[in-house]
């Protein structure tokens, strides 16, 4: 990832609707969510709901599958990882005491 890679990939996050689709989608794992209940999810209507997904798919954040009238999405986890990856590559000065905040982050916990 470079510069306006992650740059346009947080843009696409900067909404606090495509926020809440992009953390209710890492919630569902990998079976991701029927369009529907994302949108029941995030509290929004299917249209407005369709709109954001659009710009969080061209963005690569998220992938769209159909089975005939469903259409299921679901978190690229590799883009988001290749997004936390570029943002913490410099973490710390390569100071490992001062970089245990990585791991912290990583595990999902202090």
């Amino acid at each position: 990832m470079d510069d306006p890679d992650a740059l346009a990939t947080l843009s696409a996050l900067a909404h606090p609707a495509r926020l809440a689709a992009i953390r209710a989608l890492v919630r569902a794992g990998p079976e991701g969510l029927a369009a529907g209940a994302l949108a029941k999810a995030i509290g929004a209507t299917p249209s407005n709901a369709s709109f954001h997904l659009t710009a969080l798919s061209e963005a690569r954040l998220v992938t769209a599958e159909r089975n005939a009238r469903e259409i299921r999405y679901r978190v690229a986890f590799a883009r988001i990882g290749a997004l936390i990856d570029y943002l913490m590559n410099d973490c710390c000065a390569g100071d490992p005491a001062l970089a245990a905040c990585c791991g912290v982050a990583r595990r999902g916990g202090p």
